[in-house]
């Protein structure tokens, strides 16, 4: 619920308390997927701190990457455009996620970071 509501102080505490940094996935999508979605960057940029893994599937079968696309498209936040920056930084896989997306300022990101075309 941290990550979801971005309560940075919260997830700094819990992280420093030794709880999983991708813990949650019972809910179907674990903290780093809600941090994302919800478009809590200063949450995942802590999360990307712990080295959390990029590439764990939701229960939708997207990444951390497919699901900040996602809720750019859906559930668009102010900050989804740098959350899938630092995600691309911290080296989510590309490969992972549809591209072109058709939003000009995201498919210029995967293209920086490595899209060479249609995802398989």
């Amino acid at each position: 619920c941290a990550c979801f509501l971005g309560k940075a102080s919260v997830v700094k505490s819990l992280l420093a308390e030794g709880v999983d940094a991708a813990g949650g996935a019972a809910t179907g999508l674990n903290a780093l997927h809600w941090a994302v979605n919800r478009g809590q960057l200063e949450t995942v940029q802590l999360l990307l701190e712990t080295g959390v893994s990029l590439e764990v599937r939701n229960t939708y079968g997207g990444t951390a990457l497919g699901a900040a696309i996602w809720a750019a498209f859906y559930e668009a936040r102010p900050d989804h455009v740098a959350i899938i920056e630092a995600l691309l930084k911290a080296g989510a896989r590309v490969e992972a996620v549809d591209y072109p997306t058709g939003a000009e300022a995201i498919d210029a990101l995967l293209e920086r970071y490595g899209a060479k075309g249609e995802a398989s």
